[in-house]
């Protein structure tokens, strides 16, 4: 049997939290290079956005200390993973730990490109941009990395949909995984689905006020007046509604966002079905979680876990006071210190 490992942290201070969060120690930090690159996708006239980020004058880096990052359903990876908080962004702090750090954009998110159904009412197409489609572009995107840094594997990462998006990528090509990490995972609801609901189109309408109620959704009423740090929410969506050209032509602003992974939840996880077998997959696997998820609810990453029955080892971490957005919220600096615990540590064997 596969060995694991469940935690529920408290709020209790981290030393490691309070000597990152120090900004003598983060000024001590390496400088960064970055670099943004378009990548074909393989299908005409698409291109994938890649952003990548290490320490200045590494070129050399093992497949352990090499991590690939992918977005969720509504928006793209730059705004969350690569948005400056208190002067560093979570980008930033894993590559001031000696990584090769990415993000991709799958199609129709952020700067790579939008199918050209995205120019059109979204009522005039049927939904694009499947869960299967977005592992293609991530597969793309890791292929990138293999034959630019010389390895045969690599440390992948999602959040949300991109859970899906890696965990679906990784049950077929294991062996290009050195180790998953499935942020807020998407697993079989129990609720009953909702009934009669109308088709969607091609893509949604998404407002920052939508997106702000959702962000606090499940949050208790005396807990979120300090959950987002100070200017956070009008940083974060600014930046995001800003990567789509559109947005603007609506008052308020309207960010796109496609409508594949709305289908496929009516297609699988609403209706009781897994889109892709997790016993499939045979690398060491990190669950990151937090208890204020309204979005993914916890019994679905308690549940996705024991799904896990051929990995090596497995770990599920649930953070306090979180939400799906905990990445960049006040308890960031928890995730981050769960997640280079996972990916900095030496593989343990697995107990027998």
């Amino acid at each position: 049997m596969p060995a694991f490992a469940l935690r529920v942290l408290s709020l209790a201070c981290l030393t490691a939290t309070a000597i990152l969060m120090n900004p003598t120690a983060q000024a001590a930090s390496p400088k960064l290079e970055t670099t943004d690159v378009m990548i074909p996708s393989g299908d005409p006239g698409i291109e994938l956005f890649v952003r990548n980020k290490h320490p200045v004058g590494m070129k050399n880096f093992p497949s352990d200390r090499i991590l690939l990052f992918v977005h969720g359903a509504t928006y793209p990876a730059e705004t969350a993973f690569d948005l400056p908080i208190e002067g560093v962004s979570m980008m930033d702090l894993i590559a001031g730990r000696g990584f090769d750090v990415y993000l991709v954009d799958v199609r129709g998110y952020g700067r790579s490109t939008r199918p050209p159904e995205m120019s059109q009412p979204p009522e005039a197409n049927k939904p694009i941009v499947s869960t299967e489609v977005a592992a293609h572009d991530y597969g793309v995107a890791v292929d990138y990395i293999l034959k630019k840094r010389g390895v045969s594997k690599i440390d992948v990462m999602g959040w949300s949909w991109g859970t899906s998006i890696v965990g679906l990528y990784t049950s077929e090509h294991n062996a290009k995984v050195d180790r998953l990490v499935l942020y807020a995972p998407q697993w079989i609801r129990t609720e009953p689905p909702a009934a009669d609901l109308p088709p969607l189109g091609a893509y949604r309408l998404v407002s920052k006020e939508s997106a702000k109620e959702r962000w606090l959704k499940g949050v208790p009423a005396d807990k979120q007046a300090d959950l987002i740090p100070p200017g956070v929410f009008d940083a974060w969506a600014n930046a995001t509604w800003a990567t789509d050209p559109e947005a603007s032509k609506h008052t308020p602003p309207m960010l796109r966002a496609t409508n594949g992974v709305g289908q496929d939840s009516r297609n699988y996880w609403s209706a009781g079905k897994a889109q892709y077998d997790p016993g499939k997959i045979t690398v060491p696997t990190l669950i990151l979680h937090a208890e204020w998820d309204a979005d993914l609810p916890s019994y679905l990453a308690q549940n996705y876990f024991k799904q896990l029955k051929n990995t090596p080892y497995k770990r599920m971490i649930e953070l306090s006071e979180g939400t799906h957005t905990v990445m960049m919220e006040k308890n960031r600096m928890q995730f981050f210190h769960e997640l280079m615990g996972f990916l900095d540590e030496d593989k343990p064997l697995a107990l027998k």
